[in-house]
């Protein structure tokens, strides 16, 4: 049986029954059925986020999502061996072939300086694992960038290397004549008494006593710059540009084997020992320029003798006796 409920009314001094409007009983309808929707809205929106429900295609991205991050830490470990292979080529680079070729250290400021400009990465922000995906592309992007300094720096270290062997080519390392082919070792660089004056005076080069027709030999890669007599007082002579400054003269020669333009390598039969010019007796008059300056020839005879042997032609060469020519 439906409860009727009453109200008191002061005025009358009587109990009245309490009459429900038919638009009160649909307003509050209308409020049962929003509280039940919010609550069962809640309800779903609660559940969906949790364990307790989950559907199977909510599993499969929740799986597809750990496979994604267990890749990309996988993908991190191996670019930090990357990055650590890197460097170490990095500090070999430095440390050792530019220290060798005396080239200019890169700084690691300049190898692995951030790049500058507008945000590269606003694309991948704003993702459940944005910090993931930017951390990684970001370390891609440091390593590309320092690869490309360090092929540039190999490409560099190349080209020293190539230079470096032509160069120890080129300098004037051997004797002009063969210690078996030699008489004697006539003269020094420095200051002799000249054969013919008796004065004593400077003495640019070395002489090498051996009879008319030994042959003498390039002492290092080069180009035949002349082969004439225009200096005076030497002669047959012969020039040979070995570029890095260097340059070497054969003076007093009978004959010729090369001529100017000619490429010569070291050890190359250039001419033969003569007495041409003011020259006292057969004889090599050997020197060697670097820069447009006259060096001593005995520092460079370090690629055709042996330590008693340099000794005993550097007793012979400092002895201040008389020049051949």
């Amino acid at each position: 049986m439906k409860r009727v409920k009453y109200y008191y009314d002061a005025e009358k001094l009587a109990f009245k029954q309490i009459v429900t409007k038919n638009s009160t009983k649909i307003g509050y309808a209308f409020l049962f059925l929003f509280a039940s929707a919010l609550f069962g809205f809640l309800c779903f929106f609660i559940l969906s986020n949790t364990s307790f429900f989950e559907t199977p295609k909510s599993k499969l991205q929740a799986r597809e999502l750990e496979i994604m991050k267990q890749n990309y830490n996988l993908l991190n470990r191996k670019i930090a061996l990357m990055d650590e292979g890197l460097s170490a080529i990095e500090q070999r680079d430095n440390n050792l072939y530019r220290v060798y070729f005396n080239s200019t250290a890169i700084s690691n400021e300049e190898r692995r300086a951030g790049l500058g400009g507008v945000n590269r990465y606003k694309d991948l922000e704003d993702f459940n694992n944005s910090d993931l995906i930017i951390g990684s592309s970001k370390k891609v992007d440091e390593i590309m960038k320092a690869m490309a300094i360090q092929s540039v720096s190999l490409d560099e270290i190349t080209k020293l290397a190539k230079q470096k062997a032509n160069l120890l080519k080129a300098i004037p390392a051997i004797q002009p004549v063969k210690n078996e082919e030699l008489r004697q070792m006539a003269s020094g660089f420095g200051y002799r008494s000249d054969p013919f004056t008796k004065i004593r005076k400077f003495h640019k080069g070395m002489d090498f006593s051996a009879k008319t027709g030994t042959p003498i030999y390039a002492t290092g890669d080069g180009i035949v710059r002349k082969a004439d007599a225009s200096l005076s007082g030497y002669g047959n002579h012969i020039e040979i540009n070995h570029g890095y400054g260097y340059l070497t003269l054969y003076a007093h020669l009978s004959k010729y084997k090369v001529k100017a333009g000619q490429k010569v390598k070291r050890g190359d039969i250039i001419g033969y020992v003569g007495s041409t010019g003011r020259s006292e007796a057969p004889h090599l008059h050997y020197e060697v320029h670097k820069n447009g300056e006259v060096v001593n020839p005995l520092n460079f005879y370090y690629g055709s003798i042996s330590a008693q042997e340099y000794v005993l032609i550097s007793k012979l060469a400092n002895q201040e006796n008389q020049s051949l020519d």
